[in-house]
């Protein structure tokens, strides 16, 4: 039996893809170096909750190719729980061109594979209904009219179940419009319980709002108890349960943004997880935002619980 149905666990549902990332700055040539890895938003949240001790359980479409392999082998390498439907279309891909220094290019090649291939009945009801959080993003939806309707069930279930359901809208404008997206999430922002948002993000459901208090507020009126505006350097701002939060952003050398978003959301469920009140929640995800963003790739710089106070010496070196 495994460790889900032994503990409180939290439950998400996507698509992982393969990444391509460039090794050196300059423009993709022939011979370039890359290093092959893993992306997806909710994967990464599951990493970073498992890490730091909490139990995930992730649900997909994977590939049956040798990239949709090492997906599952790294995620339970990781301590993720794997619920996989087996699929004949390809691994989806991503590739980041490191430009210069200072500027990332992103492509995503998705069209026909494994993952935008989710329907509904890849959604098994006992998992979902048994879990203690449901983790979605606004990537998933995006994908196409089977992962939305997945997500869709996945919240109905949660919902219905009294699960904690929380969403990161996590807009990309490569996968479709402001207003598509907007008309997709507004369903889904009624039936949850906390919502991340990036300051745009949240400008995207909240008619006229600027203030992170104001958009916080706006969210909240949908439905959701609690509302996360992500603010980057400027920290974050949380309304929850009425209550509003402050937490500042730890200062550290940025090396790569990607993936922040998602670390945050992972050390604020994590911790809601164990039971942890909202300010101890809000200062472990801003410790995860900054592991991610001082280190490279999506999540494999995370922290284990035994290295959050690491951002905390004065020292460079922790002997």
């Amino acid at each position: 039996m495994s460790r889900r149905h032994k503990e409180p666990y939290l439950v998400t549902v996507g698509e992982t893809l393969a990444a391509l990332s460039a090794s050196r700055p300059g423009p993709l040539s022939l011979g370039a170096d890359v290093r092959l890895g893993l992306a997806g938003a909710e994967s990464n949240v599951a990493v970073g909750v498992s890490r730091l001790g909490g139990s995930a359980t992730w649900i997909g479409r994977v590939s049956d190719d040798a990239l949709g392999d090492l997906i599952l082998r790294e995620l339970r390498a990781e301590g993720v729980t794997t619920l996989p439907v087996r699929d004949p279309a390809p691994t989806s891909l991503l590739l980041k061109e490191r430009r210069t220094t200072g500027h990332n290019r992103t492509y995503y090649y998705r069209t026909h594979s494994a993952g935008s291939r989710l329907v509904p009945e890849d959604i098994p009801e006992d998992v979902v209904a048994g879990a203690a959080v449901l983790h979605v993003t606004g990537i998933t939806p995006a994908l196409g009219d089977g992962p939305a309707r997945a997500v869709a069930r996945a919240v109905d279930i949660a919902a219905d179940a009294g699960v904690t359901v929380s969403l990161d809208i996590n807009f990309r404008s490569l996968l479709w419009s402001e207003a598509e997206a907007r008309a997709a999430l507004i369903p889904l922002l009624r039936r949850c319980d906390l919502v991340f948002a990036g300051q745009h993000e949240a400008e995207l459901t909240v008619d006229g709002a600027k203030d992170p208090g104001r958009l916080a507020e706006g969210i909240c009126h949908f439905g959701p108890a609690s509302a996360v505006i992500k603010r980057g350097a400027e920290g974050a701002y949380a309304l929850i349960d009425g209550r509003s939060y402050r937490q500042p952003a730890i200062p550290v050398q940025v090396h790569d943004s990607v993936g922040a978003g998602d670390a945050f959301a992972a050390g604020y469920l994590a911790e809601l997880l164990a039971g942890e009140p909202p300010e101890r929640r809000l200062r472990t995800a801003a410790l995860l935002g900054a592991f991610a963003v001082s280190t490279a790739g999506d999540w494999e710089g995370l922290p284990r619980r035994s290295e959050l106070r690491l951002l905390d010496h004065h020292d460079d070196n922790v002997r």
